[in-house]
């Protein structure tokens, strides 16, 4: 099919100054081009997802001249780039100039071109790279540099390489190199094999330990499997340069089973042959796990290691259960071990200050009113936390300036956001989040300025993309719009349904706002649907309960029907948790059962409890409703707001009860 490229052209300027809805209907032409493009692109891009080249080679020519030209010739190349040349490749990263699609091929090419050893291309393209946001690629570029003597680069590749989840090739390659000539230290490989073993990452374990010796590769992939079964053999403690791999298995069996990591840790042949390092890098595992299982036994494991050899997630733990056990001191000692980096995070710095609370003594209290200063605010939970000890609370804050005609423009007429707005619009969200992103955070160094920022959000807004909207506002740093980071759509189904139930709007809100961030046909990887992501079974039983005898499961993304099951959810776990919000937003992600269980033990006060929720999901997902939540009910009720009118002390009494201890 013929394009007609100016009719394109003439769409997206109406584009840049309508609704989509509104400019589809005013030009019937444009949209069965339209529909064809969105086939084509459809279609290429499954066929980029089957690597079939033939389909992406045809779809290519009817795409000539529409906006998302750029996405279908990236897809096409990206297919075949092992086999395409240097001048090719030039001339795609030269048409598309400055677009997504341009720094997104390089990044691809430079990863290649990595791998190839290929330094001079690299060199070339890695100048021109803007996102650099790739650790791959980073690792490449410290290779390149180390390969050359331009600069010291051991210890930036040793935090790069420790830090990677999965096993990959550009760090393991300059770490590699580094280990060769003895500018990175033994001790390296194994402390990225013990990361792995902690986490389940059976390939990154592997990978590190045969940089020291290939043999050892399957003696790792022996202990990841079955470590109980290294640490009985008669002849392990005896043979030489064992105590690595012993302490290798000590951590996967504190992974599997912490109560007999620890009897195992505890055996005098293993005391003798491991070094305090290795000794409190096992402890510190077991430890952890401990915690993550809320046992009490946690403190009792983490006093046997020493604080300055415990990683970053060992030190969050320990001092998760000093919370649980309200020793300050050992709350206060934990975080000064941890990485300046991490202390600086609000959740950190937060409890650092009330572990010098509660000291009480006035150079104390002078030093944690300066820390609690340092976070206090309305932007998360923490913040909400400081600002609250300090005697604030939570309002919201004044609309900035008006955008002026030639901001609004700017974000209107910028070809970025315009590709990523058809993108979402027309059934490729993933592709269009991607430019979007790019086109506000990395296209120029640092992102786009508060003002733009702002414009950009405004555009997402108006086009009802309520999640760019919100991500988009959140990164400014001075002028913050309420409206933009806390927008109320389906304001009268939302309010008056919550009402009808006994909620607070505010609280449905908070979570609808970190379930979909109001897309309504939001569907999530385990099949929750909707704005407020119903699981099917959730929502046949609670159609029930409600009384929705006719409900079929397709009904869940309906917009009232969705908000109706999904509120009625949520009143039924907030009665089960006795009006606790924490429990009921946690029940909500986690599934009821498992509060339940995490509120057994000490009474604790509820940012303790959270703090303590032992899957990281949830963890976040609980303060972000919660301070969601508040910012919500200052924002609608326009009074000033303090989060610890939701934050009731949390104990093994709490919802015993259980009203609605059948929920789903």
């Amino acid at each position: 099919m013929k394009r007609n490229v100016t009719l394109q052209r003439g769409l997206w300027s109406i584009l840049a100054t309508l609704s989509l809805p509104a400019a589809l209907a005013l030009a019937p032409s444009a949209v069965a081009a339209q529909s064809s493009a969105e086939r084509t692109l459809q279609d290429m891009r499954e066929a980029f997802r089957k690597n079939d080249q033939r389909t992406l080679r045809d779809g290519l020519p009817r795409l000539q001249g529409h906006l998302l030209e750029p996405l279908a010739a990236y897809w096409e190349l990206r297919a075949r780039l092992d086999g395409a040349s240097s001048d090719e490749i030039r001339a795609f990263l030269r048409r598309y100039a400055g677009s997504y699609y341009e720094d997104r091929l390089r990044n691809d090419w430079l990863l290649q071109l990595g791998r190839r050893g290929d330094w001079n291309n690299f060199r070339v393209e890695h100048a021109q790279y803007r996102m650099n946001d790739d650790r791959e690629v980073q690792c490449y570029a410290l290779l390149a540099d180390h390969l050359e003597r331009r600069a010291p680069v051991a210890e930036t590749v040793r935090q790069l390489w420790l830090g990677q989840k999965e096993a990959d090739l550009g760090c393991a390659s300059a770490a590699r190199a580094l280990l060769q000539q003895e500018e990175l230290g033994v001790e390296t490989a194994w402390q990225r094999a013990r990361l792995a073993m902690e986490n389940g990452r059976l390939r990154a374990a592997t990978q590190a330990v045969a940089m020291l010796d290939d043999t050892w590769a399957a003696t790792a992939e022996e202990i990841y499997v079955n470590p109980d079964r290294y640490l009985d053999e008669k002849l392990t403690a005896l043979r030489p340069r064992t105590k690595e791999l012993v302490t290798l298995a000590l951590v996967r069996l504190a992974a599997k089973n912490f109560d007999a990591a620890a009897e195992e840790a505890g055996k005098l042949r293993w005391r003798t042959q491991l070094t305090a390092e290795e000794r409190s890098w096992v402890w510190g595992a077991i430890g952890r796990q401990a915690a993550q299982k809320l046992s009490p036994r946690a403190r009792e494991y983490f006093d046997r290691a020493q604080d300055k050899y415990l990683h970053d997630d060992m030190l969050a733990w320990k001092t998760r259960a000093a919370l649980r056990s309200a020793d300050w001191k050992a709350v206060q000692e934990a975080i000064t071990h941890m990485s300046e980096a991490q202390r600086r995070d609000p959740t950190w710095t937060y409890w650092q200050a009330r572990a010098l609370l509660a000291q009480q003594g006035p150079s104390q209290e002078a030093q944690a009113r300066a820390l609690l200063q340092r976070i206090a605010g309305s932007s998360g939970f923490y913040e909400q936390l400081a600002q609250e000890v300090l005697g604030q609370a939570t309002v919201a804050a004044p609309a900035p300036a008006p955008l002026s005609p030639a901001e609004k423009t700017a974000a209107r007429q910028n070809p970025g956001l315009q590709r990523a707005l058809w993108a979402i619009a027309n059934g490729l969200r993933s592709e269009g989040v991607r430019e979007w992103n790019y086109s506000t955070n990395l296209h120029q160094r640092g992102g786009m300025g508060d003002r733009e920022l702002l414009a950009a959000a405004e555009l997402a807004c108006q086009q009802q993309v309520w999640d760019r909207c919100i991500n988009t506002s959140e990164r400014t740093k001075a002028e913050i719009d309420y409206s933009q980071r806390f927008p109320t759509p389906h304001r009268e189904q939302v309010i008056k349904r919550a009402r009808e139930v006994g909620l607070d709007p505010a609280y449905v809100y908070g979570l609808i706002r970190q379930e979909s961030r109001f897309i309504t046909d939001a569907r999530s990887g385990v099949g929750a649907s909707g704005l407020m992501q119903v699981m099917p079974a959730t929502a046949q039983w609670t159609a029930k309960r409600i009384g929705l005898s006719d409900f079929k499961p397709h009904q869940i993304t309906d917009r009232d029907t969705n908000i109706a099951i999904g509120t009625a959810y949520l009143k039924f776990a907030l009665d089960d948790f006795e009006g606790s919000m924490p429990m009921a937003a946690a029940a909500y992600n986690a599934g009821p059962g498992r509060p339940r269980v995490w509120r057994n033990g000490p009474v604790l006060e509820a940012p303790v409890w959270i703090e303590n929720i032992p899957f990281s999901e949830t963890r976040d997902y609980v303060k972000k409703v919660i301070s969601n939540t508040n910012n919500y009910a200052a924002l609608l009720s326009g009074e000033p707001q303090r989060i610890g009118s939701r934050l009731a002390a949390i104990g093994p009494r709490l919802g015993s009860q259980a009203a609605g201890a059948d929920l789903p």
